[in-house]
């Protein structure tokens, strides 16, 4: 009886205690009992992945909350010894979770999880999978033991019930079976995690040296002048203190930042200065096309400690035709460049890959391209804007949407890595954790464009709603109602009843709001995440079942 689990996610979620408890109750073979501190069954049944856990944050650039801490799960499992486990859930009843996932992964194998609960995921042999299924209907843990003691009540520590008792207290850690009396008499749970971070797009240039075709900015010289940015700094800690956040995390965005790259620099010690200066924690991110980035320019965002983004959406000519030069020419043997520069000086970029019509054929080769080099990656999904409405051939229909990420999933079957990378695959949807509101805007997430002017959201640069001279710009920020508003997402018509809402959020709610007028609807991306994430969820089960330790 085996089961797979990655132990990077229950870290994450604080049971690292619970599970690291099991090898004690686990150690005994088939052909007889071993000393208590051996591990050797506890390697052979608890196949842990080799895996890298959560991906670092991409800090992608048309979404905040992506693998931080906005996106956690409302639900934290408390790290209870396995002993405290099986003791608190001995007497009562206990059956499958209502929302209970369960698919085939291969001929020999299931995949088990509770999107709506811990949404972890978990590999089971059909051993396994036989004793999860016996809770369809309700049992008494204590009841089953003596069975499988073959009634003696006083034999329950055989080794090999044991052995099923603890499972059955570790699927109800992962929110696979329920404690019927716990779950009818719990009290509602915060609907949302408040993050302890505060983050700032800052908009340095609308200059670019690329064209891309989807982009929403109008380009033109203007740049964020020494002064602007000085105090666009001073308003993001202000309003960080006033709301008592403990972080800043600022990305350097534009336009194409590095083309001011010395005013990016300067801006970041500045900060640095005000972050010591409060005693506040401060990361950052420099968004960028690539095509500019050099030797000297990578070993200053190392000193820095500045990480780096990098879009790409294809190899070679899928990436041409839409991210092209100022002037015409394809750009993807210049990010090509950029991004063996930075693995040459061990800043791994993580990679923004905007999929639409035009480049969706092409997926399979760029998602071979990123896993040939180990990087992390995401897919966002071509959202219209006021630049790019004219040109039809970037909006995908759902049909051809589903067809180009199954091709791009088969290329990941194919080429699997350790890397885990399911959590990033389907737009803004996030399966990292479960979450409740799609990213941080109107939260906790400042935009402020080249002259000062505060916006909510990138994709609505132009519409500001406050400047950086205001006392408090994110209390101003909070109180807009008016246009696109991220709502927690069982507030969303469509959604409130879906088994993958706290992973889909209902999607970006801007690109909702222009396309329906209505903020509390699900996305008209719907279908799309309904049929991809059980195809998510299969590839997290193979990369389970094949970097695992033991057996």
């Amino acid at each position: 009886m085996r089961i797979w689990l990655d132990p990077a996610l229950y870290w994450q979620l604080g049971i690292s205690d619970f599970i690291g408890s099991i090898t004690s109750y686990f150690a005994y073979e088939d052909e007889g009992a071993v000393g208590v501190h051996s591990n050797r069954l506890y390697k052979r049944h608890i196949c842990y992945a080799e895996g890298y856990g959560p991906n670092p944050s991409p800090d992608e650039p048309d979404c905040d909350c992506r693998y931080t801490d906005c996106s956690r799960s409302k639900y934290i499992v408390s790290p209870f010894s396995l002993q405290e486990r099986v003791l608190s859930i001995w007497d009562h009843e206990l059956r499958c979770a209502p929302d209970l996932y369960l698919a085939r992964c291969d001929d020999t194998h299931w995949l088990a999880c509770n999107p709506i609960d811990q949404g972890m995921v978990v590999v089971l042999d059909e051993e396994a999978h036989a004793l999860l299924e016996l809770f369809r209907s309700g049992h008494i843990l204590k009841e089953l033991a003596k069975q499988w003691a073959n009634d003696t009540a006083t034999d329950f520590d055989q080794p090999f019930v044991m052995h099923k008792v603890h499972l059955v207290a570790l699927f109800v850690a992962l929110g696979l079976i329920i404690d019927i009396y716990q779950y009818e008499n719990s009290l509602p749970v915060a609907s949302s995690y408040e993050s302890r971070t505060l983050s700032a797009w800052l908009h340095v240039t609308n200059a670019c040296n690329m064209r891309c075709s989807y982009c929403y900015i109008s380009k033109n010289t203007e740049h964020m002048a020494d002064d602007v940015g000085k105090r666009a700094i001073d308003a993001v800690f202000r309003s960080a203190i006033r709301a008592g956040y403990q972080q800043v995390r600022l990305k350097y965005a534009g336009g194409e930042p590095l083309l001011h790259f010395s005013e990016v620099l300067a801006l970041h010690d500045y900060a640095l200065q005000q972050a010591e200066r409060y005693g506040l924690q401060l990361s950052a991110t420099l968004l960028s096309n690539g095509a500019a980035l050099i030797p000297r320019v990578i070993e200053q965002l190392k000193q820095r400690a500045i990480s780096v983004a990098i879009s790409l959406d294809g190899v070679g000519e899928d990436h041409d035709k839409q991210r092209p030069l100022l002037h015409g020419m394809g750009s993807f043997r210049l990010v090509d460049r950029a991004i063996m520069r930075l693995l040459e000086h061990d800043l791994i970029p993580h990679v923004n890959v905007t999929v639409s019509q035009r480049n969706l054929s092409g997926l399979p080769k760029l998602v071979a391209y990123l896993l040939e080099h180990d990087l992390p990656f995401s897919f966002s999904y071509y959202r219209e804007n006021d630049c790019s409405a004219t040109l039809a051939d970037l909006q995908f229909s759902e049909g051809q949407m589903i067809a180009g990420m199954k091709a791009a999933f088969t290329c990941i079957e194919q080429h699997m890595t350790p890397r885990r990378v399911y959590s990033s695959l389907i737009d803004k949807a996030s399966l990292a954790a479960p979450h409740h509101q799609t990213c941080g805007v109107g939260r906790n997430y400042l935009v402020i464009d080249q002259h000062g002017g505060v916006a909510k959201c990138q994709m609505e640069i132009t519409q500001t709603i406050t400047t950086i001279d205001a006392e408090d710009p994110l209390q101003d920020i909070r109180m807009q109602q008016a246009g696109a508003q991220v709502l927690d997402v069982d507030a969303k018509e469509g959604c409130r009843t879906c088994n993958w809402r706290y992973w889909c959020t209902g999607g970006c709610a801007v690109l909702t709001y222009r396309l329906t007028g209505r903020n509390d609807i699900r996305s008209p991306n719907c279908g799309i995440y309904k049929a991809l994430f059980p195809e998510a969820l299969r590839l997290e089960a193979l990369r389970l079942l094949k970097y695992t330790y033991g057996l």
